[in-house]
C-alpha cells in the first residue's frame, strides 16, 4: 500500500518538477536585440510578453512602435500539446509581410504548444490557409522559443515547411529593461587649462553612475593608451546584447545619473594635486568632481558642496597635501585597493582609472617611491604598509617623481601587485559585466600530446609582445600572419572577464597567450618577502589554470633600472616558480636582454636575447639578429625576442622576412618544448 501511495504521489508531482520552475522563467516582457536578430523589415522592433500558468501559456507578440502600423498578436494555448483553433487576427503575418500571400477572411489557424522536459524550450506548431496569386495554399510553421536562464536571453526561431531548413528566421530577445547603458565619446584634451576639468567631472560621474550596475561606458580617443574601448563597445552590443544610448554633454550625464550623486567636491586648478585628493573624496562622499567654472552646473540640480579645495593647499608641497588627506580620509578607504594617479605631470593628467578608484572607495595619490624625496618616500611606505598583503596598486607612478622600477620594487616589497596604468579605462563598468555563461578560456596550444619535437640545426625565433594585449598591436595590421605570443592581464579573469572573452574569442590559431608578469599582476619576485613569495606564485598559477595558460613570464628590475640594472633571477626565485607551477611547460624572463637560463625536467627558463626597440630601423634589427647568431654558434640556437607593444606585426613580419633560410619562426610552446629537449644555452642564475 505504501508503495502505491508513493507511486501515486510521484505520478502527480512529476509534471510539477518538469514545469514548476523552468517554464515560468519565461514570464515577463522580452525585447528584441536587433544586432543579433534577423532584420525586421517595416516594423523594426519586436516585444514578446509571456504569461505562463500551470496549464496554459499566453504569448503576445508586439510588432512595431508606430501607432499607425504596430499591432499585437495574442494567442493562449494549453501546454499539453492539444490542438486549438484560433482566429487569424490580421491580414498578414509579420514574418512574411512582403511575400505575395494573404490571410483568408474568416479563416482560423490550428495551433498547439508544449514545453520540453526542463521547461526551457517552448514549441508552438501553427498551420493556417493562405491565398496566393495562384489560389489557396497553406503555411505550416514551427515557433521555437529557447530560454537561457543563466543569460536571461531568449532565442525565437520560426521555421516553415515551405522554406529551406537553413532559411528560418531567428531573433534574440533580452529581458525588458536589462542590459541598457549609456555611452559617451571623450575628447582628446587632458590639459588643466583645456578640457581636463570636464574630463575629471565625467570620469567621476562614471564612477558614481556605475555604483549599482554597468550603466556608463566611455569610448576613449584614438590615441589613448588602451586602444580597445571602441572594439569592446562593439563586443558589448554584438555579443553581450547591450543597448546603448549616447550622451553628448556633461549636463546630460549629470541629469541622467543625478540620483547617484550626493554632492560635489571642488578642486583648485592652481594646485594640480588637489584634483587627485578630490578623487578620494568623490568615492567616499559620492561626490562629483568640479572645478570652479562647473559649480553653476551642479548647483542648478540642487547639489551641495562636500569639500572645497580652492585656496586650501596654496603653497603646500605634495607631502603636506597628502599628509593632510591621509589624516582626513585614509581610515575610511579601502585597504585592498589603492590608486596611484601618476603618469603625465605638469599641465596634463589622464585619470582614466579614476572611475574604478571611486567605485572602490580608494585613496588616490601620486607619491614618490624614490628616496631622493625622503618625506614623500616615507609617507608612501606608511600607506603601503597598511595595505592588505596581496592587495592591488592600480594606476601608475608619476613620470616626474620616480621610475617604474622603483615603484614596482617598493610595492612588491609589501607583497602588493600592480595593475597599470593610470589611463586604464571603464573598469567600474567592465568589472560588472560577466563573461558569457559557459564561456571557457581556451588557448591555442600547438603541442600535440605524444608527439616528439626534435629541433634541427637551425636558429629558432619566437616572439613575445609585452605590455599587455590592450596596449599593443592586437587591433593593428598583421595579427594572425605569424606565430605570436601575447601577455595576458590575468586578473581580468575575475576583475573584468568579458574583456578577456573579447580577446580570446578574437584569437587566431597563431595567437598564443602567456601568463605574466612576475606574479598575479605586475610583481618583482626578488623584492617580495620570502615568506610571501610561495603564495604569490600560487595565486598566479591559479589564474593561469583558469585561463588555460602554460607558459609564464617573469620580469624583475628590483636591482637597478633596465639595461644597467640586474634582471637576472636568483636560484631561490626560480625554485619558487618551478615548484609552484608544476604544469608550466616553460618560463620567459626579462624585458630587454637578460641572462638567466635553466632547464628542469625538460622545462626551460629562457631569457630574452633581444629587445626589438620600436624606433629601430628594420634593417638594423635584422642585422642585430644575424649578429647574435655569430655569438651563439651552436645549433639549434633558441632566440627569444621581446617586441615592444608599439610595433605592429606587419613590421615584425617584414623584419623576419629579411633573415636567411636558417632562421625559423615558431610558436612559443613549440620553441620551449624543443629547447627543453635539446638545450644549447648554459645554465645561469644571478651571481
Amino acid at each position: 500500500m505504501q508503495k502505491r501511495i508513493t507511486l501515486f504521489i510521484l505520478f502527480y508531482l512529476i509534471p510539477a518538477f518538469i514545469f514548476g520552475a523552468g517554464h515560468k522563467d519565461f514570464n515577463g516582457t522580452w525585447e528584441v536585440v536587433p544586432q543579433k536578430s534577423t532584420i525586421i523589415s517595416f516594423y523594426r522592433s519586436l516585444v514578446i510578453d509571456f504569461k505562463v500558468n500551470d496549464d496554459d501559456v499566453m504569448v503576445i507578440q508586439k510588432w512595431g512602435t508606430r501607432a499607425r502600423d504596430a499591432f499585437a498578436d495574442t494567442v493562449r494555448l494549453p501546454i499539453d500539446g492539444r490542438r486549438t483553433m484560433l482566429p487569424l487576427q490580421h491580414q498578414v503575418a509579420p514574418t512574411n509581410i512582403f511575400l505575395g500571400v494573404r490571410n483568408l477572411p474568416g479563416a482560423q489557424r490550428e495551433m498547439s504548444a508544449s514545453f520540453n522536459s526542463d521547461g526551457t524550450v517552448l514549441t508552438i506548431q501553427e498551420r493556417f490557409p493562405i491565398g496566393s496569386s495562384q489560389g489557396k495554399s497553406e503555411i505550416n510553421a514551427t515557433h521555437t522559443y529557447t530560454l537561457s536562464v543563466s543569460e536571461q536571453l531568449l532565442t525565437y526561431k520560426v521555421t516553415r515547411a515551405s522554406r529551406k531548413k537553413d532559411d528560418g528566421l531567428s531573433y534574440t530577445l533580452k529581458r525588458a529593461g536589462s542590459r541598457y547603458a549609456y555611452f559617451m565619446r571623450l575628447e582628446d584634451d587632458w590639459s588643466i587649462d583645456g578640457k581636463l576639468p570636464q574630463q575629471a567631472f565625467l570620469i567621476s560621474m562614471q564612477g558614481l553612475a556605475n555604483s549599482n550596475g554597468p550603466n556608463m561606458y566611455f569610448i576613449y580617443p584614438e590615441k589613448w593608451d588602451f586602444r580597445y574601448t571602441p572594439g569592446l563597445f562593439d563586443f558589448l552590443q554584438n555579443e553581450r546584447c547591450y543597448s546603448f544610448k549616447e550622451l553628448r554633454t556633461p549636463e546630460q550625464v549629470l541629469n541622467t545619473f543625478h540620483d547617484q550623486v550626493k554632492g560635489y567636491v571642488v578642486w583648485d586648478k592652481a594646485v594640480r594635486t588637489s584634483l587627485i585628493v578630490a578623487f578620494t573624496v568623490a568615492g567616499l562622499e559620492r561626490a562629483v568632481i568640479v572645478s570652479e567654472e562647473l559649480i553653476p552646473l551642479v548647483e542648478k540640480t540642487g547639489l551641495k558642496p562636500v569639500a572645497d579645495f580652492r585656496g586650501k593647499f596654496t603653497g603646500q608641497s605634495d607631502f603636506q597635501i597628502y599628509s593632510w588627506a591621509k589624516e582626513q580620509y585614509w581610515d575610511r578607504c579601502n585597504k585592498e585597493y589603492i590608486v596611484w594617479l601618476g603618469g603625465e605631470h605638469g599641465n596634463i593628467m589622464k585619470p582614466g582609472v579614476g572611475d574604478w578608484g571611486i567605485h572602490k572607495k580608494v585613496f588616490f595619490n601620486d607619491l614618490c617611491a624614490n628616496r631622493s624625496i625622503p618625506e614623500e618616500f616615507q609617507l608612501t611606505n606608511q600607506l603601503l604598509s597598511e595595505m592588505k598583503p596581496f592587495g592591488f596598486v592600480f594606476g601608475w607612478h608619476s613620470y616626474k617623481k620616480d621610475l617604474e622600477e622603483e615603484h614596482v620594487r617598493l610595492t612588491s616589497s609589501y607583497a602588493l601587485r600592480v595593475e597599470g596604468l593610470h589611463s586604464l579605462p571603464n573598469m567600474s563598468f567592465s568589472s560588472q559585466v560577466p563573461a558569457t555563461p559557459g564561456f571557457v578560456f581556451k588557448n591555442n596550444h600547438n603541442l600535440i600530446p605524444g608527439k616528439t619535437y626534435k629541433p634541427k640545426q637551425k636558429i629558432y625565433i619566437s616572439c613575445i609582445q609585452t605590455d599587455g594585449i590592450g596596449l599593443g598591436a592586437w587591433n593593428q595590421p598583421g595579427r594572425g600572419e605569424i606565430p605570436y605570443a601575447w601577455e595576458v592581464s590575468m586578473n581580468y579573469s575575475w576583475l573584468a572577464p568579458y574583456m578577456l572573452e573579447y580577446f580570446y574569442s578574437q584569437a587566431t590559431p597563431n595567437d598564443y597567450f602567456i601568463g605574466c608578469l612576475g606574479g598575479p599582476g605586475y610583481v618583482y619576485p626578488k623584492a617580495v618577502p620570502p615568506q610571501h613569495l610561495p603564495k604569490m606564485v600560487d595565486l598566479a598559477y591559479d589564474l593561469m589554470k583558469r585561463l588555460d595558460l602554460n607558459v609564464f613570464e617573469i620580469m624583475d628590475y628590483s636591482e637597478g633600472v633596465m639595461v644597467e640594472g640586474n634582471s637576472d633571477l636568483t636560484r631561490e626565485v626560480v625554485d619558487a616558480f618551478y615548484n609552484g607551477m608544476p604544469d608550466a611547460i616553460g618560463f620567459a624572463n626579462g624585458y630587454v636582454q637578460s641572462h638567466t637560463f635553466t632547464v628542469r625536467d625538460k622545462r626551460p627558463l629562457i631569457s630574452y636575447d633581444y629587445y626589438m626597440a620600436p624606433e629601430a630601423p628594420e634593417e638594423q634589427v635584422a642585422a642585430d639578429l644575424e649578429e647574435l647568431t655569430q655569438f651563439n654558434k651552436n645549433r639549434p640556437y633558441f632566440l627569444l625576442m621581446h617586441v615592444r607593444q608599439s610595433s605592429t606585426i606587419k613590421r615584425v613580419k617584414s623584419i623576419l622576412s629579411r633573415l636567411g633560410p636558417e632562421f625559423e619562426v615558431v610558436p612559443l610552446d613549440i620553441f620551449l618544448k624543443m629547447a627543453g629537449e635539446q638545450p644549447t644555452f648554459q645554465e645561469r642564475y644571478k651571481e
